[in-house]
């Protein structure tokens, strides 16, 4: 072993391995351009692995399924059964929900389907190519064609459905909306289309955590089904609409509604029968809030119906109160408003009243001042009183889609003045859900924006203005002097001296009693003073900050005026070295002042 190293070491050094003498033969340097002189020869074997590894990844990239997916994006495969149109790295329409065919098949029994000659026919959407074959299997009575629905374009989020701001009066152009590709259904492997279904059946995706109701493609899946339903049913019918979803991500409520569900809910199985001229004016409706909903042609009607009819003596507004420590000077004022409207009205104007609903925890105090201000108080746990008609200005709104609602911020909805339909079914569903469901802000509007996510816009600024919903720090939770959400920059973009002023107007009408409803807490002066002094800081150009308080209130204390012992717990707050924790506008009145 010891004299073959050193005859190797011999011809290394003799020049016989590892190291030919190129410059004596130059035209066997195919490589030289890579190999400058005086270079390591290793690196050329460097060089050549680089290229070799570049030249590979580029061959996989050209035969890559992306690369050929608009190739037979729309093709069929070898058995003839259409292929799912995603592709191959698109998850946002995969479902992970495992089928339940005994559950699917108990279902389809609800379906009558032989009364025309044969098993019932079903459009299946979003099912991948395995579970078609299953359908095929467990329920061979059926004829199932394969519904295909081009996926929405991936830069199309939800924030693109329901934007912060669209141009109303189109001042500067049309409001558009983003494009969701229509389904298209072929028969099964023989490309004839079908004119009918009795079922049309559709998996959905749920997302894992929070926000599983705001998913573009879920939301385009479920447009899809009903457009389907409402275009492919039998004798003008809808038909049935078969929902695989994992149970804690139900329907659309508003869509599919719960009065249409043919049997209860079946672990995660919905079957419904959709009203079919219900079905097709939703489904005219903008997909979000990026266009202005269009009124219905029954939007009028009740003024034709009302202006041939005799006047009416009398006519209410109703509101529910919950809270007597937030809103029951609001109350009070909106009382005193209608009051105000109702006698500066022409002779033939109705007499306008209120009542008030409220629960049990109201106290016997805040319920006679109540009783004072309007017509009527009445304990309820829950209100069925359907509107009795006349001429009262929002009466329009029962003719408007469900869910209706104005803007709020971003893509929430504001839930103050809001269309939904009021029936049993629909509160059994808020009811359970409350446990699993977040609330962005703690209170009504951020849970019923995650249930009721899909939603028609009313115009913010309508021609004529019937009613203010004040949005932000109500005009009770400020000083008079001027609207304090000028003070905030999240809540500045509400603020309105007019409007501001206007409600002060309302309250100064009121008898002095029910004006002690109206006093500030502690607490809230506290944070009145701690947003002046941070506009202060920040210099905001409207300079409302510099405006001097004059509000007899900043010296009133709010629980002596309830009880006069208790002027010793009025004891003057201020925030010192601290935020105030939360969203200003997400955030709730309530947990705001309760941080400090």
């Amino acid at each position: 072993m010891v004299k073959t190293n050193r005859f190797i070491n011999s011809l290394s050094k003799r020049g016989y391995i590892g190291s030919y003498h190129y410059e004596k033969d130059a035209k066997y340097r195919p490589f030289s351009a890579l190999l400058p002189e005086g270079s390591n020869p290793k690196m050329l074997y460097v060089k050549l692995v680089l290229i070799i590894l570049m030249c590979g990844s580029f061959v996989s990239l050209l035969n890559s399924p992306s690369i050929h997916h608009n190739d037979d994006h729309h093709t069929e495969s070898s058995a003839g059964v259409p292929r799912v149109s995603y592709e191959p790295d698109d998850t946002r329409y995969v479902s992970d929900v495992t089928v339940d065919w005994p559950k699917i098949s108990k279902a389809m029994q609800l379906v009558a389907g032989a009364e025309h000659g044969g098993g019932a026919r079903v459009a299946l959407l979003n099912f991948d190519d395995g579970e078609v074959q299953q359908w095929r299997t467990a329920l061979p009575q059926t004829a199932a064609a394969v519904a295909r629905l081009e996926r929405a374009g991936s830069n199309v989020t939800w924030e693109h459905l329901y934007p912060e701001w669209i141009d109303e009066e189109e001042l500067y152009h049309a409001p558009t909306c983003p494009d969701l590709p229509e389904p298209a259904v072929d028969a099964d492997g023989d490309g004839e289309e079908v004119a009918v279904f009795d079922v049309v059946a559709v998996k959905l995706p749920c997302r894992r955590g929070g926000g599983w109701s705001k998913d573009v493609a879920r939301l385009h899946l479920q447009l899809a089904a009903a457009r389907l339903a409402a275009t492919r049913g039998r004798g003008g019918a809808a038909a049935h609409v078969l929902v695989v979803s994992a149970s804690r991500c139900f329907p659309i409520p508003n869509l599919f509604r719960c009065r249409d569900e043919v049997a209860p809910r079946d672990g995660d199985v919905w079957l419904y029968r959709p009203d079919a001229d219900a079905l097709r004016r939703d489904l005219a409706l903008p997909v979000g809030s990026c266009r202005l909903a269009m009124p219905f042609s029954a939007l009028a009607a009740p003024h034709v119906a009302a202006a041939s009819a005799p006047p009416p003596r009398r006519e209410a507004y109703a509101t529910i109160l919950h809270s007597e420590e937030l809103y029951a000077c609001g109350a009070l004022v909106a009382a005193q408003s209608i009051r105000m409207a109702s006698a500066s009205g022409a002779p033939s104007e109705p007499e306008r009243d209120m009542v008030a609903l409220v629960d049990e925890t109201i106290s016997a105090r805040h319920r006679g001042a109540l009783e004072a201000a309007v017509v009527e108080v009445r304990t309820r746990r829950l209100p069925r009183r359907r509107p009795a008609g006349g001429r009262a200005p929002m009466l329009p709104l029962f003719a408007m889609p469900e869910v209706s609602a104005t803007a709020n911020h971003g893509t929430l909805f504001n839930s103050g003045v809001m269309v939904v339909e009021a029936c049993g079914c629909r509160l059994r569903l808020l009811m359970d859900h409350i446990a699993d469901i977040d609330s962005y802000n703690g209170g009504d509007q951020g849970y019923l924006n995650e249930v009721f996510s899909w939603r028609a816009v009313l115009a913010a600024e309508p021609a004529v203005a019937l009613a203010v919903h004040f949005v932000g720090m109500k005009p009770w939770f400020c000083f008079r002097d001027y609207d304090c959400n000028w003070n905030s920059p999240q809540l500045r973009q509400f603020a309105s001296d007019e409007a501001h002023a206007r409600w002060w107007r309302a309250h100064d009408a009121m008898p002095a009693a029910l004006q002690g409803f109206c006093l500030l807490d502690e607490r809230q002066k506290a944070l009145l003073r701690w947003d002046a002094a941070e506009a202060r800081a920040a210099n905001f150009s409207d300079g409302h900050w510099r405006v001097p308080i004059a509000d007899p209130r900043r010296n009133i204390c709010a629980t002596a005026a309830g009880d006069g012992e208790a002027a010793a717990a009025c004891v003057e707050r201020e925030i010192e070295n601290r935020r105030v924790e939360g969203n200003r506008v997400t955030t709730s009145y309530a947990k705001l002042i309760d941080n400090f």
